[in-house]
């Protein structure tokens, strides 16, 4: 089979070139330095042809070899919508017979190439944007760990290379391109704005190997929701050593106050710039799917997962991976890989792919593993008895958010004033709107959670994680840290403090605060009443009571339209 490659010079595009020269196919390597070209098809030999070609120019020298694929390896795909027509590749390779494949990122242009599904259609050829690491492989992987699953809560997925890998111009600009600017991110049935390179999180690739990741746009954020009704939905990327990380949130920062183009020369000086720090850390690198869901008919929470880690420098070869697997199928004349034009998703099986994987220093591992939230672990086997309302409410394994409408009293002495000013307690209020945000972190058998509170304008925020005894979990605010008792009745769950510390140091039970807290289900749905009285019968610092109910789209507004109504009727 004869494909041409263009870009085929490239970081990935020479890979792919060479996986698909490995397969005995015929491959032209196309690109506008003649140079670059040559030396490409001298290094992979006798099936290897040179093609000088300008995809920003005349693209009728893409088609004289006659070729049945086209791969377009070029990139930045984000700078391809300023083009003229940016589908004009696939578009010329439609009225040449030929399929198309690209390693398409960015998610507009990658949803935009159905512009072309009717055509492609009528013709009878194949036009597949984002085979690559994303949404292509990612999606084969989300696909066959979701078989079996009923219902998928969350679908997280994370590349993380070596630092030694090198890296390309197109790589660069397509991602500094993001810095500075928000992105929509589908989190527990809400799309939510989520910074670029923000929200990090640790994520292990393999026992020895755990690294940091940080959000980043790829056409997965606004494809995987709806291809797998998942819940939630994220992807995250990561540098291997602190100064390159370090850089890119302090691009981030330059690049949200001055909104800098990125030009391919100064992605050029960037590059130059981290090729200086290639000496240090490894070759080793990896990419993670995990899915989030239940089984059919079952209630308990399974954590499936697929690591990749890529040995000897050869993570460059795994976004070319999907290309070498449908060339495969192509030259095989399978007809299950159906005509239109399309992203990428699941169009083949991880088996084809990890065959694809079979001569490249890579393994790939699978776990499956109950991943129980912090309350269910907490309360163990009560808690299939707590109402369902109360359920949904800790049953958090990424992220999710909550509103409704609160009545708030506070104490008048001087030390209730001094605690709500350092916790951020709201003030009083008859009733005043509600947000509960709780992000779910730590690795799979450590979970915790960052509960944000907001009463109007007023936020607040701690960190829970478990405990060492049963039925108890721990709450911390800053400095101080208390161990709680959950006591689960069918009615709802009561909270109990017990015991305290300061920076670590234990608390007196005499100046541990007095809780009353107790959730419980009204005819408002899921309904607290949190009250919080200072030691020494010193009074009421704060007391809270109300409800919520989960966030689905338009649900966060309707409480704020709940309390306009309330005020307008009193």
């Amino acid at each position: 089979m004869r494909v041409v490659v263009l870009g085929g010079y490239g970081v990935f595009g020479s890979r792919i070139a060479t996986l698909l020269v490995r397969d005995g196919m015929e491959v032209w390597i196309a690109g506008r330095r003649r140079s670059a070209v040559d030396a490409e098809v001298r290094r992979l030999g006798s099936l290897a042809r040179p093609l000088e070609v300008d995809i920003d120019g005349d693209l009728s020298p893409i088609f004289e070899p006659n070729p049945q694929l086209v791969i377009d390896a070029v990139g930045p795909f984000g700078t391809y919508t300023d083009r003229p027509d940016p589908y004009a590749v696939p578009r010329a390779c439609l009225h040449h017979g030929a399929d198309y494949v690209d390693l398409s990122d960015d998610a507009t242009y990658t949803q935009g190439i159905v512009a072309l599904d009717e055509e492609a259609q009528r013709l009878g050829r194949r036009v597949l944007s984002g085979a690559s690491s994303v949404p292509g492989l990612s999606s084969i992987v989300a696909s066959t760990l979701v078989e079996d699953m009923s219902e998928v809560v969350s679908i997280e997925t994370a590349i993380l290379p070596g630092n030694r890998a090198p890296r390309g111009t197109s790589v660069i600009a397509g991602i500094v391109s993001q810095l500075g600017r928000s992105i929509r991110v589908w989190r527990g049935g809400v799309w939510r704005p989520t910074p670029v390179w923000g929200e990090p999180a640790a994520i292990r690739l393999a026992p020895d190997l755990k690294r940091v990741g940080r959000m980043i746009e790829v056409p997965d954020l606004a494809l995987f929701p709806a291809e797998f009704g998942a819940r939630s939905v994220t992807f995250r990327a990561g540098m291997e050593i602190w100064p390159l990380d370090r850089g890119m949130q302090i691009l981030a920062m330059v690049r949200r106050r001055f909104p800098f183009a990125v030009t391919t020369r100064r992605a050029g000086w960037l590059r130059q710039l981290a090729t200086l720090l290639e000496p240090f850390g490894t070759d080793r690198g990896g990419m993670r799917v995990a899915v989030v869901g239940r089984k059919a008919g079952g209630q308990e929470v399974e954590l499936s997962e697929w690591c990749l880690v890529a040995e000897a420098g050869e993570g460059p070869f795994m976004p070319g991976i999907v290309c070498r697997t449908l060339a495969r199928r192509i030259a095989n004349e399978q007809k299950d890989i159906a005509p239109g034009a399309r992203p990428c998703l699941a169009e083949a099986t991880l088996e084809e792919i990890e065959d694809a994987l079979g001569d490249l220093a890579v393994k790939t591992t699978r776990y499956r593993r109950p991943f129980p939230s912090l309350f269910r672990s907490a309360i163990g086997s009560n808690w299939h008895a707590l109402p369902a309302e109360v359920r949904q409410l800790h049953d958090v394994h990424e992220m999710e958010s909550f509103s409704g409408i609160a009545r708030v009293e506070t104490g008048r002495s001087f030390v209730a004033r001094i605690v709500r000013t350092v916790f951020g307690f709201p003030n009083a209020s008859e009733s005043v709107s509600v947000r509960v945000k709780k992000t779910r972190h730590g690795l799979p058998g450590a979970p915790r959670e960052r509960w944000e509170r907001f009463f109007g304008r007023q936020r607040f925020m701690s960190q829970l994680r478990p405990s060492q005894r049963a039925g108890h979990i721990r709450e911390r605010f800053g400095p101080l840290e208390f161990e709680l008792r959950l006591e689960a009745e069918a009615s709802g769950v009561n909270w109990h403090v017990e015991r305290g510390w300061c920076f670590g140091v234990p608390l007196p039970g005499k100046l541990l605060p007095i809780s009353h807290t107790r959730e419980h289900v009204t005819s408002d749905g899921f309904s607290f009443d949190v009250g919080l009285h200072a030691p020494f019968g010193l009074g009421l610092i704060v007391r809270y009571v109300g409800w919520l109910k989960p966030d689905e789209e338009a649900a966060a507004t309707s409480a704020i339209s709940e309390l306009a109504k309330q005020s307008a009727e009193s």
